[in-house]
């Protein structure tokens, strides 16, 4: 049984074609999906989606790159963190990809977030590109190795995972590392600790190979276990088994059905 700690099934690429996605997991064992939201105004789709169907959970925040969205604070993001199918206060961090400038609104707004996951007692899903250092430093700042959570789509060095895994976090991997080239990242799925990994898929982007450059899906986060647990040298089912109790003792809020 594997999760799919971070998808978007919100997204149209992924909605419209929700039936078959469904399927698709159970039939790759991907037995639940954490969708991941990324702004206010359409976190309705999300709740529905998790209300809906048992094996998927919800998570609430404003992506750091969505400079247009409703700007979140503490109170609203715990407002809505109270909803039951809510995990995670996320995704939030810094990008500092697109916005080169490195605005000071994004660390505000990545404040708001650690502040609210402090309030609730649930984890962060944290997004950081082009940002390490940022990233860390205001998570140590803002105290959120008291809440925990997880670095989402890791792309970065060893380092930076060691230094993730000091605070209390997780690393979580996705097809990414089914790359060729992503040699540095390889190097990181074989020595993150088995119980501090999760897996998953980021879809409908980053569809690991065979599947790379098409549309991502959820059941696909079994390619990316497979390219785990071989380069760990253990089992399909060792690496599902461990990233699966790994998603439920994080995500305290998620119930298994």
């Amino acid at each position: 049984m594997l999760v799919d700690s971070h998808c978007h099934l919100d997204f149209p690429e992924l909605a419209e074609n929700l039936p078959q996605i469904l399927s698709l997991m159970q039939e790759n064992g991907v037995a639940y999906a954490l969708c991941v939201g990324v702004n206010l105004e359409n976190l309705p789709r999300i709740l529905a989606l998790a209300e809906a169907h048992a094996q998927l959970f919800a998570s609430v925040g404003v992506h750091p790159d969505n400079e247009t969205a409703a700007e979140p604070d503490v109170d609203s993001l715990l407002q809505l963190a109270a909803h039951p199918k809510v995990v995670a206060i996320g995704e939030t961090g810094l990008d500092y990809y697109w916005h080169k400038d490195q605005p000071e609104w994004q660390r505000q707004r990545f404040r708001q977030h650690i502040a609210a996951a402090r309030s609730c007692g649930k984890p962060l899903i944290v997004h950081t590109r082009n940002s390490a250092a940022d990233t860390l430093r205001l998570l140590r700042e803002e105290g959120a190795d008291r809440v925990g959570g997880v670095m989402h789509c890791f792309t970065e060095d060893w380092e930076i995972a060691s230094a993730a895994l000091d605070l209390g976090f997780y690393i979580s991997l996705s097809g990414i590392v089914t790359f060729k080239n992503a040699l540095v990242l390889k190097d990181v799925a074989r020595r993150v600790p088995l119980d501090r990994l999760l897996v998953e898929t980021d879809s409908p982007y980053l569809a690991p190979v065979p599947y790379r450059g098409k549309i991502n899906q959820p059941g696909y986060v079994r390619h990316v276990a497979e390219e785990i647990a071989r380069l760990r040298d253990v089992s399909l089912d060792e690496l599902a088994t461990a990233t699966t109790d790994n998603f439920f003792r994080l995500f305290k809020a998620a119930k298994r059905v």
